[in-house]
């Protein structure tokens, strides 16, 4: 069994130099310099622009959108998400866990959101 697509904050810029993003450098092959989509086994979905500064969450939220979409058009495949974008990025999981309220089931949804989001 293949392991679940690893997705994880990302910044525009791919620069995939600390925490969930620098872990699926190491091990799911996120691509440095990509800062969206695809890549390995790994997702990046955007919680910070090019120079690193976080994004609205209006932003987030179009990112967000753009992930689902991918996921729901690829139902064969299974995406673990992390709690994108309540680490480096500084939201709360209160902010984000909406965001994914109405996911396709190929999503595993963190805990951390399960909790807010009532699943």
């Amino acid at each position: 069994m293949t392991d679940p697509v690893f997705v994880f904050g990302s910044n525009l810029a791919g620069r995939h130099g600390k925490g969930a993003a620098l872990w699926a450098r190491q091990h799911r092959g996120a691509i440095y310099g990509q800062g969206e989509g695809m890549q390995g086994n790994s997702y990046a979905i955007p919680t910070k622009d090019a120079n690193l500064r976080t994004l609205p969450l209006d932003e987030v939220k179009a990112h967000v959108r753009k992930f689902q979409i991918f996921a729901t058009d690829n139902p064969s495949m299974t995406f673990q998400l992390t709690p994108i974008g309540c680490g480096l990025a500084g939201y709360q999981f209160s902010d984000i866990a909406p965001l994914f309220a109405r996911s396709p089931s190929n999503i595993i949804i963190p805990d951390e959101f399960k909790a807010i989001l009532g699943l």
